[in-house]
């Protein structure tokens, strides 16, 4: 399942980052590393963006790179 499936309050496990290049890179550089557990927070009105609890931070991910994130369900 991707990322962006993940229900509000659930959490779940990276298994991996997709996309290309930059993107991956940014997506790297932001946290969500494989290995790493994740708390979807909230979503906006029109589902778009999805904020995000990991790390001990909160991250907000638009929906389209959060189709890119495989993750597990814990």
């Amino acid at each position: 399942m991707t990322l962006d499936q993940v229900q509000i309050g659930n959490s779940a496990k990276i298994s991996s980052v997709g996309g290309e290049g930059a993107l991956r890179r940014r997506l790297l550089d932001m946290g969500l590393t494989p290995g790493t557990t994740i708390m979807v927070r909230k979503r906006a009105p029109m589902g778009d963006p999805i904020e995000l609890q990991l790390r001990g931070y909160e991250l907000t991910l638009r929906e389209e790179d959060a189709q890119k994130i495989e993750v597990a369900s814990l």
